[in-house]
C-alpha cells in the first residue's frame, strides 16, 4: 500500500515540476533541458520505489 502511495506522489510531483518548469521565464532550450532532468529524476524515484534500483 505505501508503495502505491509513494508512487502517486511521486507522478503528481514530476507533474507540478514540469507545469512550474513550463512557467519558468526562460529561453526553451533551459526548458527541455529542465524537463528532462525532471523526468530523469521522477523515473529514478519511480524505479527505486518500486525496488527495481
Amino acid at each position: 500500500m505505501s508503495a502505491a502511495i509513494s508512487i502517486l506522489v511521486t507522478i503528481l510531483f514530476v507533474i507540478v515540476l514540469l507545469y512550474l518548469v513550463q512557467k519558468l521565464p526562460i529561453d526553451s532550450t533551459m526548458k527541455q533541458m529542465a524537463q528532462i532532468v525532471v523526468l530523469i529524476v521522477g523515473a529514478v524515484s519511480l524505479l527505486s520505489s518500486l525496488g527495481v534500483l
